[in-house]
Order: structure tokens, then sequence, then C-alpha cells
């Protein structure tokens, strides 16, 4: 009877192990390979894990949560036992990983604990199985980095060069939206996404009009190359005055033209793969209606057409003060710009790709419907019709999402949910965008985060997203287009 007891309470504090699906990050000191409870008192005294892919990492440990502090730490190898003393508390645990500065971004990494000793005896985590195959990804940007509170907003593009341009949102004091001391930043990346520039502020208004910073900041940036002159073009929005104010919302922007009253759309370029960057220019009198509300760009990148044209989603209020989406098109290389038909209303954030048969979709953020509105034009966005997708297949929180036409497939990210921003995932089509099968479908990272992803090319054989996940500000991940392609042509892969 006694040893019966024993037993059943062993296996009481024994609880089954958790994997969640998201990427291991490179700058994070701390990732998350499984989480694992006891509930039986007393102390930790040693936990025995088991690791593949363990020559990309530089130090693995047992990590209490919620306050992260370290039981043991240990070099990786196949297998690891630590050993230490620590009170078992509420007894949540981590294995955790730190990942190399040079660890390769195809690598794959796992980790798993299987047995733990504790003052009250020794006992098996049950269902403790290497499930969870991670990602090696990078924090692209972390809470904090540079003095900058959050950053947000991330478009990503690759010049000519091959360089990875990602812009966004430099957040200084806090992480609200407009109106806030926001800055416009640009990381630069040439060798693939594995290591990346400090922020570059290519977007600054100052204290223009005698205002405070948190009086002139500018937000939500856009971006386009061309392919043809490789200059870059990042468009943003400026809010001047309006303290405690949203673009988006009541009387934030107003219709006409005077700073100070509508939001302001500006443009800054450069010529040299984006070390330098002119200064801003001013676009609202020559492209917004005076009678709408506000302009500003889509925050995602800009598609290059066959023939040189730029084309660059847009978003905007009409004169009712209710958002839409559209596209602008310029035939002499950004020098100017003709704006579409609005595409859709009550939608705003969106981005455009070239379908096979010429014409170009604009899959928009669908404000409470929590499923993306999917509209085509062939005519460079005077007349639009609906898809046959629109409104009824991709689902979303809503969020921003990022469409790309990557050799023969059109890809698609966002967070995968109705009800928040997590499961943030890339989904596959092949038939220009009228199905995406579930087999197509790749879980980046579970856990709740902001959204915002933004896809492009890194090379012929690879593409790379930055998102908002769960593990940083900003998150990059570099995916080959053989593991893409193997979904497209095998029945696996959820």
């Amino acid at each position: 009877m006694k040893l019966t007891f024993f037993l059943l309470t062993l296996a009481s504090w024994a609880q089954t192990a958790v994997h969640r699906v998201h990427p291991v990050l490179i700058r994070n000191e701390q990732n998350e390979l499984m989480e694992f409870a006891l509930n039986g008192g007393g102390n930790l005294r040693s936990v025995t894990c088991h690791f593949r892919g363990e020559a990309a990492l530089e130090a693995v440990e047992i990590v209490s949560m919620p306050d992260k502090r370290v039981f043991a730490s240990a070099k990786p190898a196949r297998a690891v036992m630590f050993r230490g003393d620590m009170p078992v508390g509420k007894g949540v645990f981590w294995l955790s990983a730190r990942v190399k500065a040079n660890a390769p971004l195809s690598g794959r990494v796992s980790g798993w604990c299987d047995s733990v000793t504790t003052t009250n005896g020794e006992a098996a985590i049950r269902g403790a199985t290497p499930a969870v195959s991670r990602r090696i990804g990078v924090a692209l940007r972390k809470h904090g980095d540079d003095g900058v509170d959050t950053y947000r907003i991330p478009a990503l593009a690759t010049s000519p060069k091959g360089t990875l341009l990602a812009v966004y949102d430099m957040r200084r004091r806090k992480p609200r939206d407009l109106q806030e001391d926001i800055d416009i930043g640009l990381s630069r990346s040439s060798d693939g996404g594995r290591t990346w520039e400090s922020p570059r502020v290519i977007m600054d208004m100052g204290e223009y009009g005698g205002l405070p910073q948190e009086q002139n900041g500018c937000s939500d940036p856009g971006i386009i190359v061309d392919e043809k002159t490789g200059e870059i073009i990042v468009f943003a929005v400026w809010m001047n005055g309006q303290p405690g104010k949203h673009q988006w919302l009541d009387d934030g922007s107003l219709p006409g033209y005077e700073i100070g009253k509508t939001a302001q759309l500006l443009m800054v370029r450069s010529t040299d793969d984006g070390r330098t960057w002119s200064k801003p220019e001013n676009l609202t009198r020559v492209l917004k209606k005076e009678a709408w509300w506000l302009l500003a760009p889509a925050p995602q990148q800009g598609i290059n057409m066959p023939d040189g044209k730029l084309v660059m989603p847009m978003q905007g209020r009409d004169e009712d003060g209710v958002p839409f989406a559209t596209i602008m098109v310029s035939g002499d290389h950004g020098k100017t710009w003709t704006l579409g038909a609005p595409a859709h209303s009550r939608g705003n954030e969106c981005q455009a790709a070239r379908l096979s048969d010429g014409s170009i979709m604009l899959n928009i953020r669908n404000d409470g419907v929590k499923y993306r509105a999917v509209y085509v034009t062939k005519d460079l966005g005077r007349t639009w019709t609906a898809h046959s997708t629109n409104a009824n297949t991709l689902i979303e929180p809503p969020a921003n999402g990022s469409l790309f036409a990557f050799r023969n497939m059109l890809l698609f990210a966002n967070a995968r949910s109705q009800t928040a921003r997590t499961h943030h995932t890339l989904q596959i089509s092949t038939d220009d965008g009228t199905t995406w099968p579930e087999k197509m479908r790749l879980l980046l990272d579970e856990g709740r985060g902001r959204g915002y992803p933004s896809i492009t090319r890194v090379d012929r054989d690879h593409i790379g997203i930055v998102y908002e996940g769960s593990r940083a500000d900003m998150t990059f991940e570099k995916l080959s287009i053989k593991e893409l392609m193997s979904r497209a042509t095998t029945t696996g892969g959820k």
C-alpha cells in the first residue's frame, strides 16, 4: 500500500511536456524548447534531456518560470544531465537554448527532457518526444534595442544587389500607434538575413512646426525597389500636432491638405542600395483628393511589372472617412504616380501581386469580417473585380497580411486565426490564389504576437519573411524553395 501511494505521488508531479511551435532565435538569450510542470513540492535536483541539431547551440539550460531563474546550464550535447538545487515552487520549467550567432538559418533544433529527480524521488516526464523540430531565425528587432521601446509594422524588400531591406516603425517612447514619437528605421542584410546592420533612421520629422517629437510621428512604411534603376523608395504617413489622436479614427486626420489637420504622405529615396537617403518629399497635394480624410501607403512591398511600371499598394479614408484600399502606379521610375480607384471599402492594409495572366491581385485586411478581401484588376487599378476567394477563404483576426509571387507559386502569410494574432502561418497556392490547400500551410509560430508579416525573395532558392511573432518584436526566417515546392507536390506538411 505504501509503495503504491509513493508511485502515485511521483506520477502526480511529473506532468506531460508541452512543445509549442515557434522558432529559436539568434540574439535571444533564452529560447524555449520544451515546457514541463512539477507539482510535488520539494527541491529540483536533476533533469535529463536530449537534443538534436545541438551543433547550432551555444548553451542550454533549465529555467524556472515565470521568473526565468536558471536552475542549471550546460554545454550542448546529444544527452545532458542538468544538476542543481532549486525549490520546485510553482513547478513550471523551460528547457531553453541560446543559438550561436553564426548558426545556419537552414538548421533545425529540437530538445526534450525525459526524467527529473527531486527531493521526493525520481519520475519520468510523460509524452516527452522530440515533437517539434524548430527553425532557426533571427530576432531582427527586440523591445529596448538601441533605446527604442518597440519596433513595429515591418515591410521587407530585396535590392538588385541581393541586399535585404527591412523598414519599420521605431516607436521610441511607447508601443502605441500615432500620434507618438515614431521614426522610420531601416535595417540592411547583405548575407541573406543571417546578420543585420544597426538601424538607420530614414524618416524623422524632428520638432517640425515647433512641436515636440511626440507630435511629429511617422509610421506605416511601404517600400518599393525599382529593379531596373536600383532606386529604393520608402513611403510613410506623418502626423503633425493632433496629440492623443489616431489617423484612422474620428478626426485624427481630416479632409484637405493642411499640415496639422490632415495626415501627410511622405516619400524618401536611396540610390546607393539603402545606405543614404534623401530628405522627405511631401506627396499629399499631388496624390490625395482634397475631400478624402487620409491617403497613406500600405505597409508592405510594392511590385515591378514586366514593362518597368512600379505598383505600390495604398490605403486611405474616403470623403466619408471610410477606409479603402487601392494601388498607385508609376511609369517613369517613381517620378510621378497615378492613383487607382478604390478596390474595396472598409478595408485598408493590403499587398499586391502579379498573377500569371498579367493581372494584379490585391489582398486586403477586411475589418469586421475576419476573412481577407481579395480583388483583381486587369487595367492597373482603374477597375476592380471581386475574386472568387473574396471574404470567404483566407481567415484573419484581422491584421496586416503579406502576398508574394515567387516562381510558379503565390505565397500568403498572416496570423491565421479569427480570434487573436496567433498562429503566424505561411500558405501556398499553385493556381493564382484560387485554392489554398491545407497541406500547403506552414505554421511558423503558434504564439501570440502582433502579426504584420512581409515576404521577399532572398535569392533564386529562398524566400525571407519578417513578422511580429511571439519571440521578438520582429522575427526573420529564411525558407527554401525546395521545401515549399515539396509541400505543393506531397500530402505532408501541417
